[in-house]
């Protein structure tokens, strides 16, 4: 089991965690970990993991949308993949990396994050083989996510592509609104912020979404 543990900290219970990973896990599996966690509060623009620099938290999110986000030799920012309450950061952890390329910040606002040490969740993964499959079949599904992201990206057209990540940062809220500036958008589907301005002109006068400054509300899914 894990071996560090801070004695001065209450023991966060989270079995009512939002988060739907902490929901799957065996109570077993909860209890090992339970006692090594905490809960934060966590806000937009958050870094729960910075590039190249080694990693020494991991967060469990219990709201808000999360931005994996690579950085081109010439400065611009792509983002890669997204997760919310069905996911946690810094995944390369449990692949044997002590450090990502990629910079992982808080792209919508969030409630609250339970958080736990490398060296804990390490070992706790090393003493449970249950938690481990849990996690690492969480790391595949994020895999095949960037995976259709490259695609959507290299061959959508740009309201394809505006429509999908909108789509699934929808999944990933309470409610239809999305508190987004036009050039987030932009970064998340790797287009110009006149492009993405210009189609949500065209998703409103769909019917698909209500578009105003910093805000997209989702008025038709289908």
């Amino acid at each position: 089991p894990p071996t560090r543990r801070s004695s001065d900290l209450a023991i966060v219970h989270i079995a009512d965690s939002r988060n739907i990973l902490i929901q799957r896990m065996t109570e077993a599996d909860r209890a090992l970990i339970a006692p090594y966690m905490q809960r934060v509060d966590i806000e937009r623009r958050q870094v729960l993991a910075a590039a190249n620099v080694r990693i020494e938290t991991i967060y469990f999110l219990e709201g808000g949308i999360a931005s994996v986000v690579v950085q081109s030799k010439s400065g611009e920012h792509t983002e890669v993949g997204i997760f919310g309450h069905e996911g946690f950061s810094a995944a390369p952890i449990l692949l044997g990396n002590e450090q990502t390329p990629h910079e992982t910040f808080m792209q919508v606002n969030g409630t609250s994050a339970l958080t736990i040490s490398v060296g804990d969740l390490r070992a706790a993964v090393d003493s449970s083989t249950s938690l481990r499959d849990l996690l690492l079949r969480y790391i595949n599904t994020f895999m095949i996510q960037t995976a259709a992201s490259a695609v959507s990206n290299a061959h959508n057209s740009i309201e394809t592509r505006l429509s999908r990540w909108l789509l699934m940062c929808h999944d990933r809220i309470e409610g239809d609104d999305i508190f987004l500036t036009h050039e987030f958008m932009a970064m998340m589907i790797a287009a110009q912020r006149s492009g993405v301005t210009l189609t949500l002109h065209v998703l409103e006068g769909q019917g698909a979404i209500k578009s105003s400054r910093g805000k997209v509300t989702i008025t038709n899914r289908g």
